[in-house]
Formats: C-alpha cells, sequence, structure tokens
C-alpha cells in the first residue's frame, strides 16, 4: 500500500482518558514523526496533535482506536505524498 502523510487531533475531554489514548498512540509509534501536546486554558482537557507517515489502513486503526475511548474526540486528515515524477 501507498503511503500517506497525516494529521491527527485528539481533544482529550476526561483526563482519565489520558492513560488509554498515551497507551493507544505507543502501540502506533511506528508511524509517528511528531507528537505535541497542549493544555486547553481554563479547562481541564487537552489537546494532543500528530504527525503521522503511514498507510491509509495503519491511520485509520489509529485514528479508529482514539475514537472509540471516552471522553476522547478526533479528527484526521490524510494526504497523498506525490512522486517526485509526478507533474501537477
Amino acid at each position: 500500500m501507498e503511503k500517506r502523510i497525516g494529521s491527527v487531533l485528539i481533544l482529550l475531554e476526561e483526563k482519565e482518558s489520558a492513560p488509554q489514548v498515551n497507551s493507544i498512540i505507543s502501540n502506533h509509534s511506528s508511524i509517528i514523526i511528531g507528537r505535541q501536546g497542549l493544555p486547553v486554558k481554563n479547562s481541564i482537557s487537552g489537546i494532543i496533535s500528530l504527525v503521522l507517515e503511514g498507510t491509509t489502513d495503519q491511520i485509520g486503526a489509529l485514528s479508529g482506536q482514539l475514537g472509540r475511548v471516552k471522553g476522547v474526540e478526533v479528527k484526521s486528515v490524510v494526504l497523498k505524498i506525490k512522486d517526485n515524477h509526478e507533474k501537477n
């Protein structure tokens, strides 16, 4: 399968979900290029942003598992990596 570049934005609405989210992210570490976590001002929630490189199946598996965690909202974007020989 062709590799893609993806981004996943994770909103943790409940602090109790953080250990499960971290476990899922660790299980998919082979496709993670970068990770950034930020607290949300005036709230108990936080945001985690991931940049990924993997197949659509790998990125979808990560997003799907995260989306099933109680107190977590997930949005993802996947882009095709252009081959250097392809024209616009």
